[in-house]
């Protein structure tokens, strides 16, 4: 299966930040959303990834103070990102070799969805689920 048809039937835009966000507001939306991760955004297109840990790692570097600056100094870039026509095991694959948790679904220069590891396990424990299903229908069968 494709990233593209993953994510097809999503309503909503995609929930994202401008890069000279405050921290502050980046954090709240987090909160608000109860979402661990954002696009960050500069002149329309995608230039990082803020996170929990980006919260995280700028608090143990720079206190508080950290939370009055803008998202884009301390988001994650350069953007690892992912084709729709990309297969789901593909990007699971890059995410574990990575470390990350969220990829940008890009297809050209814009950026056209948005998804987590998450997304991407649950449809693997769905597929597997379906498999045993269909091989317990089939032994039952025989």
């Amino acid at each position: 299966m494709t990233i593209a048809r993953l994510i097809e039937g999503r309503s909503g835009p995609i929930v994202s930040i401008d890069a000279a966000a405050s921290v502050r507001e980046a954090v709240a939306l987090l909160a608000e959303k109860r979402i661990g991760a954002l696009p960050v955004m500069q002149d329309g297109a995608i230039a990082g990834i803020f996170s929990e840990r980006d919260v995280v790692y700028g608090l143990a570097q720079n206190g508080p103070a950290m939370l009055d600056g803008p998202v884009g100094a301390v988001m994650t870039a350069p953007v690892i990102s992912v084709d729709p026509q990309a297969d789901v095991l593909d990007a699971l694959g890059l995410m574990t070799r990575r470390r990350i948790r969220h990829l940008p679904v890009v297809q050209g220069s814009a950026m056209v969805g948005f998804i987590s590891i998450g997304d991407l396990v649950k449809y693997r424990i769905e597929r597997i689920e379906s498999e045993a299903q269909a091989m317990r229908s089939y032994i039952q069968s025989a």
